[in-house]
C-alpha cells in the first residue's frame, strides 16, 4: 500500500526533502532537463507522469502546475495521487478547489463531499463544501455542513458563510442570531459587528445597526470602514445631514483626511451648501495643493456661486507652480468661456499641447468659440484637424454644415454623399443631408431628402417630424403633416420639438379657420395648439421657439398681454436668428399696439 497523506492539514506542508523534490521537479527529472547555450538550466516542457512513484510525488507535480498557471495539469496530477490515496481528505478537497476554479461545480461538489465524509472533523473541508452549497442556494445543505452536532457553526469562518446564506435567502431572524452568536465569542470581531448592523439594516432597524457600528468602534477605533458604513447608512436614509455630521466627527481626530473631505464637499454639494462644499474643497487644496481633481472642483463650484475671478486665480496659481498640469489649463479655458472671456479662453485651451489626453476636447471648445463669433472658416480649419485625431460621425454632420456656413455648400454635401456611398441604407446621414439642404433654404430637396430617408428607415422619428413641421410652416398637407407628427411622437414620446411641431401643425390648421369664420373650429384647435405647446415648453426646459410659439397662439385668440409675454420670454432666451427673424419685430409691433390709446 502507499503512504497516506496527513488529511488534517490545511495545506501540504514540505520536509526540507521534499522541498528538494520540488527544485528537482523545475529543474527536470529522469534525463529529461538540459542546459542552453549558456549553460543555463533548460525548464522541461513538462513532468512526466511516474505510476511507480508515490503520491506524494504527483502532488509536488500538481502544485508546480498549479503555480505556473496550469490548473487543468494540476487538477490531473491530483487525480493520479488519489487513485493512489483514495482515503485521503486532502487530495479530494484540493481536486474539489480545482474543479471550481474550473467551474465545474458538480465534480466540486462531489470532491467536497468526499472529503467531509473521510475526515468529517476537518473545519477547511466543511467550509469549502459549505461554499459550494452556498453557490447553489442550497440553505440546508449549508446548515448540515457549517453545523456541529449541537447546532453551532463549527468555526467562525463557517459562522459568517452560514450568515451569509442566511441574509441571502432573506432568513433575517436566522442570520442576525448568527451574527449576535459570533460577537458574544469574539467581541472583537469586526466583521461579526459589521455582520449585525447589516442585519438590522436590512430589518430597517437604522438606530440599532447605528449601535452595532458604535460598539464595533470601541474596540476598533478609527477604522475607517466603520465611519464610512455609517455615513453610507445615513445616506441611503436620506438624511444628508447626518452624513455631514459624521464626516465632521471623523475629521475631529483625523483632520486633513482626504476621502472624509472629498466626501464630505460631495454631501454639501447634494444639500445645495455651496458655501460649505468651497470651505470643504478650500481646505482639501490647503492641504493638497497640486491635487488636480480638488482643484478642478473648488474651481467649478466658485464659478457656479458667480466667483469665476477667484476660479481663474486659483487655476493660474496652480499653473504657475505646475505648468504641466494641462487638464487645469482645460479648466481654466472652461472658466474664462463661462465668463464670457472668449479670447482669454482661447488662450488657455491654446496651452494643452498635442498628445495631451485632453487636446482633443481644448480643441473643440476653440471650435466651439470660433463658431459663435461667426468665424466659420477658422471653426472649420479646427474642426478639419480633429476629424484626423477623433473621427466620428457627430463631428462629420457638423464638419459638412460647418462647410456650408463657411460658403462651400457643396463641400458639405459632398462630405455627407461620401459617408453615403460607403453606406447607402444608412438613413442617418440622409437625414443630415436633407437638414443641410435646408439649412441652405433648399426646401423641396431637403424634403425630397427627407423622403429618401422614410424609404430606407419609415421609423426615424426626426424625418418624420422635419417633414411635417416644413409642410406645416408652409401651409399645405396639414392633414398629412399631423399624421407624421403623431407618428413621430409615437417614437419619441418624450420629445419636446415634435411635440412643438403637432402644436404648430395646430395653429396652422386654426388659421384659415379663422378666416372663414369658423371661430368655434378655430378656437378647439388653438386650445390644443396651446395645450401640446405648454407640454413642449417643460418638455425643452424653455425653448425660444416654442415660447414664440405660444405668443402666436394667444396673438391668434387675441390674448395679446399673453402673446407679449411670450415674445419677451422667447426675445430674452437667446433666439436662433435663422429660425426666428420676425420674433423681434413681432415684439415691437405688439409693445407699439399695447401703448396706444
Amino acid at each position: 500500500m502507499t503512504a497516506r497523506i496527513e488529511t488534517r492539514a490545511p495545506r501540504l506542508r514540505l520536509s526540507a526533502a521534499l522541498a528538494a523534490a520540488v527544485v528537482a521537479l523545475s529543474l527536470g527529472c529522469a534525463g529529461t532537463s538540459g542546459t542552453g547555450p549558456s549553460g543555463a538550466v533548460r525548464r522541461p516542457a513538462g513532468n512526466p507522469i511516474r505510476p511507480d512513484a508515490p503520491a506524494e510525488y504527483d502532488v509536488l507535480v500538481g502544485h508546480m502546475a498549479a503555480l505556473e498557471g496550469r490548473t487543468e495539469e494540476a487538477r490531473e496530477a491530483f487525480a493520479r495521487a488519489a487513485e493512489k490515496d483514495p482515503d485521503s481528505a486532502y487530495l479530494q478537497r484540493s481536486l474539489g478547489r480545482f474543479a471550481a476554479q474550473l467551474d465545474d461545480l458538480d465534480t466540486a461538489l462531489g470532491h467536497a463531499r468526499r472529503a467531509v465524509e473521510l475526515d468529517p472533523k476537518d473545519p477547511e473541508a466543511r467550509v469549502f463544501l459549505g461554499r459550494l452549497h452556498r453557490i447553489r442556494r442550497d440553505v440546508g445543505g449549508a446548515e448540515e455542513t457549517l453545523l456541529d452536532e449541537q447546532g453551532n457553526p463549527v468555526n467562525s469562518e463557517a459562522a459568517l458563510l452560514l450568515y451569509q446564506v442566511y441574509l441571502e435567502s432573506n432568513r433575517l431572524p436566522d442570520a442576525l442570531r448568527i451574527a449576535e452568536d459570533l460577537v458574544a465569542q469574539e467581541p472583537e470581531s469586526l466583521g461579526g459587528h459589521m455582520a449585525v448592523a447589516t442585519v438590522h439594516e436590512r430589518m430597517g432597524r437604522l438606530a440599532d445597526a447605528e449601535r452595532a457600528l458604535r460598539r464595533a468602534l470601541v474596540h476598533h477605533p478609527g477604522r475607517f470602514v466603520l465611519y464610512s458604513r455609517l455615513a453610507r447608512m445615513r445616506r441611503a436614509a436620506g438624511d444628508r445631514d447626518g452624513e455631514i455630521a459624521i464626516y465632521h466627527e471623523v475629521l475631529d481626530t483625523h483632520p486633513g483626511h482626504y476621502g472624509t473631505l472629498v466626501s464630505l464637499a460631495d454631501a454639501q454639494v447634494a444639500v445645495e451648501d455651496l458655501d460649505g462644499a468651497i470651505a470643504t474643497y478650500g481646505e482639501l487644496v490647503s492641504h493638497y495643493p497640486d491635487d488636480q481633481q480638488s482643484i478642478r472642483r473648488l474651481a467649478s463650484l466658485e464659478v457656479a456661486v458667480d466667483r469665476s475671478v477667484e476660479a481663474a486665480r486659483r487655476l493660474e496659481e496652480a499653473l504657475a507652480r505646475n505648468p504641466e498640469l494641462f487638464e487645469l489649463a482645460y479648466a481654466l479655458g472652461q472658466v474664462y468661456r463661462n465668463a464670457s472671456e472668449a479670447d482669454a479662453a482661447i488662450e488657455a485651451f491654446e496651452r494643452v499641447p498635442p498628445g495631451d489626453s485632453a487636446y482633443v476636447d481644448a480643441r473643440l471648445q476653440i471650435t466651439e468659440i470660433l463658431e459663435e463669433r461667426g468665424d466659420y472658416a477658422g471653426a472649420l480649419r479646427e474642426a478639419e484637424q480633429i476629424r484626423t485625431l477623433r473621427p466620428n460621425r457627430t463631428l462629420e454632420f457638423h464638419i459638412a454644415a460647418l462647410r456650408w456656413r463657411a460658403g462651400d455648400l457643396e463641400g458639405g454635401t459632398a462630405l455627407l454623399n461620401d459617408m453615403l456611398a460607403e453606406n447607402p441604407d444608412d438613413d442617418e446621414v440622409l437625414y443630415q443631408l436633407g437638414v443641410l439642404y435646408g439649412m441652405a433654404e433648399q426646401i423641396d430637396e431637403a424634403l425630397a431628402t427627407m423622403q429618401r430617408t422614410l424609404e430606407k428607415n419609415p421609423d426615424n422619428a426626426h424625418a418624420l417630424n422635419y417633414i411635417g413641421y416644413t409642410w406645416a410652416e408652409r401651409g399645405e398637407n396639414l392633414d398629412e403633416a399631423e399624421a407624421m407628427i403623431l407618428r413621430a411622437l409615437e417614437l419619441r414620446p418624450d420629445d419636446g420639438y415634435i411635440t412643438d411641431s403637432l402644436g404648430w401643425v395646430y395653429y396652422m390648421r386654426a388659421r384659415p379657420l379663422l378666416g372663414s369664420g369658423r371661430v368655434h373650429d378655430a378656437r378647439a384647435l388653438l386650445k390644443r395648439a396651446e395645450e401640446q405647446l405648454s407640454i413642449a415648453a417643460e418638455l425643452t426646459g424653455g425653448d425660444p421657439v416654442v415660447s414664440e410659439h405660444l405668443g402666436d397662439v394667444h396673438l391668434l385668440m387675441n390674448h395679446k398681454l399673453r402673446a407679449l409675454e411670450f415674445y419677451e420670454e422667447a426675445a430674452s432666451s437667446e433666439p436662433r436668428e435663422e429660425e426666428q427673424p420676425e420674433l423681434l419685430q413681432k415684439l415691437e409691433d405688439l409693445r407699439r399696439e399695447l401703448s396706444s390709446p
